[in-house]
């Protein structure tokens, strides 16, 4: 397998993915990236940098996706549940949101339009992956729907690193 670039990742987190704690630092981060706590590495680098510092075969594999959304299905429902009890003004308040007024607008009228196919979808796209707890968190979603929806988006996110991951190694090993 080709090796990935790494430039992006801070050397001592690359050391914790290549140690014996490897699948519990993926878990602990994915939970920071799905509750949008994930500063340190783009959440698109996570699924391939496990996969080419602990290990690509098939149960490796197989493994990193599921620690994966289970990683971040906790992480989104954490902050589901905190802008739930916290509120819309909470959320506008707080630097670490990424969300502006006039953003959480347009993603509230993603969610009013779409509902919960638009959390499933967010978690799939690079650019809003995972902005739309924000609106679940807000609106009358029952929790057990949000985690099912979470989950699938990331099941589909974390599938396609992991697959673009491997097929391109593939082809470049040709």
């Amino acid at each position: 397998m080709v090796p990935l670039q790494l430039e992006g990742m801070p050397s001592w987190l690359e050391s914790l993915f290549t140690s014996e704690f490897a699948f519990a630092v993926l878990l602990g981060i994915c939970i920071l990236e799905g509750a949008m706590m994930l500063r340190f590495m783009p959440s698109e680098l996570v699924v391939p940098a496990a996969l080419a510092l602990i290990g690509s075969s098939i149960p490796e594999t197989v493994a990193i996706v599921a620690i994966a959304i289970v990683g971040t299905t906790i992480g989104q429902f954490l902050l589901f549940c905190l802008v739930r009890r916290a509120g819309r003004e909470y959320v506008i308040q707080k630097r670490w949101f990424p969300l502006t007024e006039s953003r959480l607008e347009r993603f509230d009228g993603w969610f009013d339009r779409w509902g919960g196919v638009a959390v499933a979808g967010s978690n799939t796209m690079l650019v809003v992956r995972g902005l739309l707890t924000i609106p679940a968190g807000l609106s009358e979603m029952d929790g057990r729907t949000f985690v099912a929806l979470s989950a699938l988006g990331s099941l589909s996110f974390q599938s396609i690193l992991a697959a673009l991951y491997l097929f391109g190694g593939y082809l470049l090993a040709l």
